[in-house]
């Protein structure tokens, strides 16, 4: 009966934790990332306010900093014009579908304590993750159509 009861036990461990794919994401996603591009799926021009921060013009060019062991990173607007400095924030990626790819991503933005100010959250498509490059999207609507803003990264 003992042993039922560990096998059960260890079963439930497992079966908890993230699976393989997720863990590989966060060991591939670790390190300095650079936001290279931001594009939209619809040409024209919009005034988009990303994460509820600032504008697309801010972030691109923007550093991230990931550490997945805690799930916290830190971005860096540093463009000339724009409200710089560090942003803190948390992020988990879970899991949607190992065949695609596809992931969805949280991210949350903190204080430098990593207390959310907020109860808002980002959740973003974790669309392509390499050694060197990576993809979110977000998809919105305008005026009844979705929206798609895709975010690139260049690792530093």
């Amino acid at each position: 009966m003992k042993k039922l009861i560990l096998v059960v036990f260890v079963l439930a461990l497992i079966s908890c934790g993230s699976s393989k794919t997720v863990r590989a994401s966060k060991k591939v996603i670790k390190g300095s990332w650079e936001l290279s591009a931001i594009s939209y799926s619809k040409s024209g021009t919009y005034d988009v306010t990303l994460l509820n921060d600032t504008s697309k013009v801010c972030f691109e060019g923007s550093n991230w900093q990931f550490i997945p062991n805690n799930n916290t990173g830190v971005y860096t607007i540093n463009s000339a014009g724009c409200s710089s400095g560090e942003r803190h924030f948390i992020f988990t990626i879970d899991e949607v579908d190992a065949n695609t790819g596809l992931y969805d991503f949280l991210l949350k933005p903190t204080n430098k304590k990593g207390k959310s100010e907020t109860n808002k959250g980002f959740r973003l498509k974790l669309t392509e993750l390499s050694d060197t490059e990576m993809e979110w999207q977000q998809t919105l609507k305008v005026d009844g159509a979705p929206f798609t803003i895709s975010m690139n990264f260049r690792k530093n």
